[in-house]
């Protein structure tokens, strides 16, 4: 169900006119309608796989598969996926939420404000780009598990430190490091979803 990673089609694709799209369209389709289905079963597939694919069409000139600098490119897609995914269902929300008070009949403008989607989208950012950090080959294990101690389990630092029999000082940095390259991976994936 998960297609292998083409350098060559990749590149090939970088042209609206390739005669390769279609191939890549029916190698990631299959992965994407699954992922929309056990994910976001309420949206329209199709609609959400177009959007993607014009997306990643706009990102695919700057953008550099390096699986050992960028992560996979499975999850790059489907974080282009779901984020799109994350916004037609902010968009839904607010329409269905507009459209029950103007029933009400209360004035347009006196909608109440609902929460916007951005806290709810921005952690499942997150939460992709932490999944693609954890998944680089390239980064040690110790200072992976180092890192989620102190993020994900909120350890202290002196106490991490002492449990991996390395000084405060080197859990710092390694901290420091992997947020460096967590933001990155957030920066890369807002700007295709973006597209």
């Amino acid at each position: 169900m998960i297609p292998e990673t083409s350098t060559t089609l990749l590149r090939n694709i970088t042209d609206a006119d390739s005669v390769r799209w279609p191939e890549f369209v029916s190698r990631y389709r299959p992965m994407m309608t699954a992922y929309l289905a056990s994910h976001f079963p309420a949206l329209d597939a199709d609609d959400m796989i177009q959007e993607t694919f014009v997306a990643l069409f706009n990102v695919l000139p700057r953008y550099r598969y390096d699986p050992d600098e960028t992560g996979r490119f499975r999850n790059y897609l489907t974080g282009i996926l779901r984020k799109k995914a994350l916004k037609q269902c902010e968009k839904a929300d607010k329409d269905r939420m507009a459209k029950n008070e103007l029933q009400k009949g209360q004035a347009a403008s006196s909608l109440p404000c609902p929460s916007d989607g951005h806290d709810e989208w921005r952690k499942a950012i997150l939460e992709i780009a932490m999944r693609v950090l954890l998944d680089d080959d390239r980064i040690p294990d110790k200072s992976k598990q180092i890192f989620q101690r102190l993020t994900v389990d909120g350890g202290a630092p002196d106490m991490v430190a002492k449990a991996y029999g390395t000084s405060r000082n080197n859990v710092d940095k390694t901290k420091s490091r992997m947020i460096a390259r967590l933001r990155e991976i957030v920066r890369t994936l807002e700007e295709a979803g973006d597209g």
